[in-house]
C-alpha cells in the first residue's frame, strides 16, 4: 500500500502552512520527501525553486526542519549545539556567533543557553530545535508534530514564535492537533490515507461547510416569537437548548440567505430584549470529522 497517493500541494511564500491528518495519514512521510530525506517512487517536488533529490545540497541550504521529535547531544549547552549546527551549514565563526544570540533570544533561551541541553526540559528542547532549524536563516521552515507532547504552557509558548516566524519565513507545519491550526495557519490542507482531501484558507474553509444554524438568546421568554416564527416556510427545525447555562433558541433553515434577511426583520418586530445573535461556523473539528469519516473529498 502507498504511503501517499497522488498528492499535490501548492504552499504561498510567508504564510503558516497547516499540514493536517490523523495519525499515520502520510503526514511525516510527505515532510521527510519535502526534505530530502526519502524519495518517492513516483513524482517530483520542488522547494524555495529547487527540485528536491537527495544529494541536493543547495536545497538544505534554503530549508529548516524540526522533526516531530528532535535529537541532541545531551552533554553540549544549547549554545555549544547552535554553534555545532552552523558550522554543519558552513557559517563563519563571526555569522555563527551573531546568529546564535539572535535566536536564543528568539527562542527565549538566553538564560538557559550555558545549561547542558540533558537538563531542558521537553518545551525547552523543542524550543532548541526551532533554533537549530533556523540558523542558516532558511526561506521554508518544516515542523513535524511541533507542539505533540508538549504541557499547555509549552504549546503556547511554540506557537507563538510560529505566529512570529511566518513573518520572515515560509512555516509547513504538519500536525494533528486540531487547536493549533486554527490558532495560527493562514492555509490548511487535509489528507487521509495517503490522499489530499481539500486544501483551503482556514476561514474559506469554515465558511464553505457553515451551518445554516442560528442561536437567539434572549432577555425574556421566547415563547411569543416562536409561535411566530412556526410559519415561516424557511425554518426546518426550532429548539430551546442551553448554551453555558443559559436558555437559547436555536433554528436551523432551509435557506440560509432567506433566513438571514428575515430572522433580524422578526426579531425587531417581537419587542424582545436579544442578548445573543449568532450564525454557527464550524469549527476545524467539525469539519475534519465531516471529511474524513465521511471519506469525502472537496
Amino acid at each position: 500500500m502507498a504511503a501517499l497517493d497522488g498528492l499535490d500541494l501548492v504552499v504561498e511564500e510567508r504564510s503558516v502552512f497547516g499540514f493536517l491528518g490523523p495519525n499515520g495519514a502520510g503526514k511525516t512521510t510527505t515532510v521527510r520527501l519535502l526534505v530530502g530525506l526519502s524519495l518517492p517512487s513516483a513524482g517530483r517536488a520542488w522547494v524555495a525553486g529547487e527540485e528536491v533529490k537527495s544529494d541536493a545540497l543547495s536545497l538544505r541550504a534554503k530549508i529548516g526542519y524540526l522533526p516531530d521529535v528532535p535529537a541532541f547531544y545531551s552533554w553540549m549547552t544549547g549554545r555549544e549545539f547552535l554553534g555545532f549546527v552552523g558550522e554543519l551549514h558552513h557559517l563563519s565563526l563571526k555569522e555563527i556567533s551573531l546568529r546564535r544570540d539572535e535566536l536564543l533570544e528568539l527562542v527565549d533561551l538566553k538564560e538557559a543557553a550555558k545549561r547542558k541541553i540533558g537538563g531542558y526540559s521537553r518545551g525547552m528542547r523543542q524550543r532548541l530545535g526551532i533554533a537549530q532549524a533556523l540558523i542558516n536563516r532558511p526561506r521554508v521552515l518544516f515542523m513535524d508534530e511541533p507542539t505533540s507532547a508538549l504541557d499547555p504552557m509549552g504549546r503556547r509558548d511554540v506557537l507563538e514564535l510560529i505566529e512570529r516566524l511566518s513573518k520572515e519565513t515560509t512555516v509547513f507545519m504538519s500536525t494533528h492537533i486540531l487547536s493549533d491550526v486554527e490558532r495560527v495557519c493562514d492555509v490548511v490542507a487535509i489528507i487521509d490515507q495517503g490522499k489530499l482531501v481539500t486544501q483551503s484558507p482556514v476561514e474559506e474553509l469554515r465558511q464553505r461547510y457553515a451551518r445554516s444554524v442560528f442561536e437567539l438568546e434572549f432577555e425574556e421568554d421566547a415563547g411569543p416569537l416562536i409561535a411566530k416564527l412556526e410559519s415561516m416556510p424557511w425554518l426546518t427545525k426550532m429548539e430551546m437548548v442551553t448554551v453555558n447555562g443559559a436558555p437559547a433558541l436555536r433554528l436551523q433553515a432551509r435557506d440560509i440567505d432567506k433566513a438571514k434577511l428575515e430572522l433580524p426583520k422578526i426579531v425587531a418586530a417581537s419587542g424582545l430584549t436579544l442578548l445573543r445573535y449568532e450564525l454557527k461556523l464550524p469549527s476545524l473539528e467539525d469539519i475534519f470529522v465531516e471529511l474524513v469519516a465521511g471519506g469525502g473529498t472537496r
